[in-house]
C-alpha cells in the first residue's frame, strides 16, 4: 500500500503549488524506489534463507536416517542375544525335566 507524501499548506503557499507538487512527486518516486529495492533485497534474503534451511534439513534427515539405522542394528543384536539366552534356558529346563 503506497503512502503519498503530503506537505503543509504553508509550504504550498510559500513555494507555490507547482514546485511543491514536484517535490511531493519526487518524494513519492524515491519512496517507491526504496520500497522496490527493499522488496528485492528481502526476496533475495528469503531465498538464501530458504536454501540454507533446505540444506540443513537434508543434513538432519541424513543424520536421522544414520542414527535410526544404527539403533535398529543394535536392537536386533540385543534381541538375538536375549532370544538365544531364552532358548538355551528353555532347552536346558526341558532336558532337565526329561531326565527326571
Amino acid at each position: 500500500m503506497p503512502v503519498t507524501a503530503k506537505l503543509s499548506r504553508m509550504f504550498y503557499e510559500k513555494f507555490g503549488d507547482e514546485l511543491t507538487n514536484e517535490l511531493v512527486e519526487w518524494f513519492n518516486q524515491v519512496d517507491a524506489t526504496y520500497r522496490a529495492d527493499l522488496r528485492e533485497l528481502n526476496d533475495l534474503n528469503f531465498a538464501r534463507f530458504d536454501a540454507k534451511l533446505g540444506q540443513r534439513l537434508a543434513e538432519l534427515d541424513g543424520r536421522w536416517e544414520q542414527r535410526t539405522g544404527s539403533l535398529k542394528a543394535e536392537l536386533i543384536k540385543w534381541m538375538f542375544v536375549f532370544w538365544a539366552g531364552t532358548t538355551l534356558t528353555v532347552l536346558g529346563t526341558t532336558i532337565a525335566l526329561l531326565k527326571l
